[in-house]
């Protein structure tokens, strides 16, 4: 039966599997609902197998219109070979129940694609390979903001036996219940579940026993990889004796410290950790167990502050890609106002009814969070709870990938403000059309209307005024209205710069080419070009770049001179660079071109040439054969069917052509060219390209020049062998390697230019038409900003991420900011009395690209007048000189009162 089911759907044409696959996943789409199963599939099988039906990226498994061209129509694709998911999976990650762990730095639609099971058992059908890679779709978010997400890394938990200390793997959903996990357990470990307790055992420490109870273990905040400790009190008052189970065995456990009731600061229930900082938490019915759960989450379970050390030195453990949200996090409690407050007792504002808040939960899990790290000294918090809380309520920074630091600071200054608002009961205003009236009425009578149903001490802190005037360019229709004004995200201007994209060869077959999109400056030479390049592929001391041009499918010129000017090199060039692992200087280089025949039999050059050195002896054709393998072997494809070559060789039917520069033909020495020394890649010596080549046998010697050029014929075979894409510069392969890197720092460009720059009168784009009242229709009018009131907290957002149809950039555009006297007197049109002098008190900063950036946080303790740098887990002072870089992406202002200036002063 199932060879015949395999019979009929291999016969099954590439339009037909097309239409199957779009069915099932419509009708997948219309059930879905939790616990729905999807398969994680390679994304770059699954390309190959869209090519071959026919249908561009993504559209089987969406209903969005064919993207079919006659191009793709007119030009059969050969049959993609069985699944291969290997690429995914880490190395040796396959659990004792059979489960596979998928590399962490997976992005969707780059790495892998989503399928419904329905989709995945056909293709299975058609196809064989595998692994298989279920995952569920799981329920995300409070009830009024339900999002049904696929969870692709599920919770992996490390299970220690205190009876012998052994190590096992378990892998649950988070949305698994504490039961299931204790079932799995028991069935692990083979012991009966009433014999048996769970603790949950983070950073080594028993920080409290997990119940067999329904909470699930994302309610618990079990962290990716953190331990649980298995237990088997069977004789408990031996154990606590001896500190040993029955069976002799040590335990890997320590005796809870004693509980001390409180009452917290914000009103409810808290225990002390045994030390001198008591700790608020939230007590449900049926949660009682979990209550001591992050009564103390310093690193190894250390005490609080001793006597005398100051508060505000904590920092942040990272749970897993959260260096975003330590970064934001630590410029938020270091803000004085925001200190103030949440040390203070303000359980009376928590606004648990307001529908667009979070029930006050995160304004409480922020709160304790910010005592915790006040109270603990330099012991490093681990902000397991407050992480729950975030990703409960905002389901987009749950997981464990990297996220953006602003976006977080947003997320999180606007649900603070709700769980903290004031009005209880928002009113119903109508604004009135004040056309005509004076600017200073009408912005009064919306901050009014603002804060009768915003009132909150984010508001009171954190939120401005800014004044917005469009134009209308047909009837000159003026409107202005005034919002409110929470941070400033300003653009940067790059007027001095110039972006380029270059494509990094290996030079010696370690690893894929990769496009590194990099800033240098208008005017800089070829040596600033390489040394951006260098920080943006993190290059070693030992290695070396060589920049060169593509033209027409072959290097056309070397930059090897580093004071070439880069105004040399157009913006349309084709430029590529070459990573040795040492320097090369003197060595002969070895360039290898790319042939392949067209339809009609036409041999047609392609892609970027391969570049490496050649050392020692003249080469022989074996010799070159060994070279053209190694660099050809990072792209070769994971899931072919072919035999793999041995002994380095490629496998037969690749014909290689041979060009030497700097060297007469004549010093081209055959020294047996019979049948038997024949390569498995012929090799032919030819004057131009359109030759046909002499063929060079295994043992021909090449007396090399300067530079010696090869010529690799690709046959269908090598095309299904190895994936030629990655040779090629096309908009598309920049986009499957979603690649952005870093840029090196550059000319100065002032914080006051950017804020002039968003100021600054624009039209609207043409997808933002303003819908002018008089003309009653949709117009391009024009937009002009202006700063009406500021707030005590300025936040100043720069805009360093850019994003386009195939790229994802990141300005690293050095910005020379104030950090003293900031003075926006000049830019506030309400003169209200208020200061307009801002003091830099805190920046969130982003290094690298936007595939491995890291986020860290400089912060200023205002008593100490002193700076520090806040790196997860890592504190240490700097010095405030230090503090102004190309990274910095946040900056945290506090306005300066004219009694702090005279205190200053003296």
């Amino acid at each position: 039966m199932d060879n015949q089911a395999a019979t009929s759907c291999s016969a099954c044409s590439p339009d037909q599997e097309k239409q199957i696959v779009k069915q099932l996943t419509r009708e997948a789409e219309a059930s879905l609902k939790e616990g729905t199963l999807f398969f994680v599939v390679s994304a770059r099988w699954f390309s190959g197998w869209e090519r071959y039906v026919g249908r561009s990226a993504t559209d089987c498994l969406s209903d969005s219109p064919s993207s079919d061209s006659d191009e793709s129509t007119s030009k059969p694709v050969d049959r993609p070979g069985p699944i291969d998911n290997s690429e995914l999976i880490e190395n040796d990650s396959q659990s004792e129940g059979g489960d596979f762990d998928l590399v962490r730095t997976l992005l969707e639609g780059k790495d892998y694609v989503l399928v419904p099971q329905q989709v995945w058992e056909k293709l299975m059908q058609w196809y064989k390979g595998g692994p298989a890679l279920p995952r569920k779709v799981i329920s995300q978010g409070v009830s009024n903001k339900k999002q049904l997400n696929v969870e692709v890394y599920p919770l992996r938990l490390k299970l220690i036996d205190s009876r012998d200390e052994s190590t096992h793997i378990i892998r649950l959903s988070k949305k698994a219940s504490s039961h299931e996990l204790y079932e799995k357990v028991c069935a692990l470990r083979g012991v009966e579940r009433e014999k048996c307790l769970i603790w949950d055992y983070f950073n080594k420490r028993r920080h409290s026993r997990l119940l067999y109870s329904s909470h699930t273990l994302e309610e618990l905040n079990l962290q990716m990889d953190q331990e649980i400790l298995l237990e088997l009190p069977v004789d408990r008052s031996y154990a606590s004796q001896h500190g040993r189970d029955s069976t002799g065995n040590e335990l890997a456990v320590v005796p809870m410290e004693p509980q001390r009731s409180h009452q917290s600061i914000a009103g409810g229930s808290s225990v002390s950790n045994g030390h001198s900082t008591s700790y608020s938490l939230d007590i449900k019915p049926g949660n009682v167990d979990s209550i001591f759960k992050d009564a103390d989450e310093g690193l190894g379970g250390q005490s609080s502050s001793g006597k005398g050390e100051k508060g505000g030195l904590a920092g942040l453990q990272n749970l897993g890609n959260t260096c975003f949200m330590n970064s934001a996090l630590q410029c938020l409690v270091h803000t004085p106002p925001l200190v103030d407050y949440f040390l203070k007792d303000y359980a009376a504002e928590i606004n648990k009814e307001n529908p667009l808040g979070m029930h006050g939960e995160l304004a409480l899990a922020f709160g304790e969070l910010l005592r915790k790290l006040w109270s603990s000294g330099r012991t490093s918090i681990a902000p397991r709870a407050f992480k729950g809380k975030l990703a409960l309520f905002a389901p987009q920074f749950s997981g464990y990938n990297q996220h953006d630091s602003q976006e977080l600071l947003a997320f999180l200054l606007d649900g603070l403000h709700e769980d903290l608002n004031r009005v209880k009961r928002k009113p119903y205003l109508e604004m009135k059309d004040r056309s005509g009236h004076p600017d200073e009425e009408v912005a009064d009578e919306s901050w009014q209307y603002h804060k009768a149903r915003n009132d909150s001490v984010i508001v009171d802190v954190c939120q401005g005024q800014y004044k917005s005037t469009l134009v209308c360019p047909d009837c000159s229709k003026v409107s202005v209205t005034f919002d409110p004004l929470m941070y400033l995200s300003l653009p940067l201007p790059s007027t001095v710069t110039r972006t380029m994209t270059v494509t990094i060869f290996y030079g010696d077959g370690r690893g894929l080419p990769m496009p590194y999109t990099v800033s240098v400056s208008k005017h800089g030479q070829c040596k600033d070009l390489i040394q951006s390049l260098a920080v943006a592929c993190c290059l070693r001391t030992d290695e070396s770049l060589l920049l060169a041009e593509v033209y027409k499918n072959e290097i056309s010129r070397f930059f090897e001179n580093p004071s070439l000017l880069l105004t040399s090199i157009k913006d349309g060039e084709h430029i590529v660079a070459y990573r040795f692992p040492e320097k090369a200087t003197g060595k002969k280089k070895l360039e290898i071109l790319h042939r392949e025949s067209s339809s009609a039999g036409i041999r047609k050059y392609f892609g970027a040439p391969l570049v490496t050195y050649l050392e020692g002896e003249p080469p022989t054709g074996a010799d070159i054969d060994v070279v053209v393998s190694r660099l050809l072997s990072p792209l070769r494809r994971t899931s072919s069917s072919m035999i793999a070559h041995s002994n380095g060789e490629m496998s037969s039917g690749c014909s290689v052509e041979c060009e030497t520069k700097d060297q007469p033909m004549d010093d081209v020495v055959d020294e047996q060219d019979g049948p038997s020394q024949q390569l498995s890649n012929q090799l032919f010596l030819f004057e131009d390209r359109g030759s046909s080549g002499k063929p060079i046998f295994r043992d021909t010697v090449i007396k090399t020049g300067n530079h010696t050029k090869i010529c690799l014929d690709w046959s269908k075979e090598e095309h299904k062998l190895y994936d030629s894409s990655y040779l090629k510069d096309l908009p598309d392969v920049y986009h499957k390697t979603g690649f952005s890197a870093k840029k090196t720092r550059q000319e100065a460009i002032s914080l006051f230019s950017c804020l002039e720059a968003f100021l600054r009168e624009e039209p609207l784009g043409p997808d933002d038409m303003w819908y002018c009242p008089n003309c009653k229709e949709h117009r391009q009018a024009t937009k002009k900003l202006d700063l009406w009131m500021l707030p005590e907290i300025l936040v100043v957002h720069m805009k360093r991420f850019s994003y386009s149809r195939w790229f994802k950039n990141k300005l690293d555009t050095f910005v020379d900011f104030p950090i003293h006297d900031l003075d926006l007197s000049n830019y506030v049109k309400k003169k209200d009395g208020n200061s307009c002098t801002y003091e830099l008190y805190a920046i969130s900063n982003h290094y690298g690209g936007l595939g491995g950036g890291h986020y860290t946080a400089y912060a200023k303790l205002i008593d100490e007048d002193r700076w520090y740098s806040f790196d997860d887990s890592r504190v240490s002072p700097v010095n405030e000189e230090e503090i102004k870089t190309s990274a910095a992406y946040v900056l945290f202002y506090r306005r300066v009162k004219p009694q702090d200036k005279g205190e200053k002063t003296s």
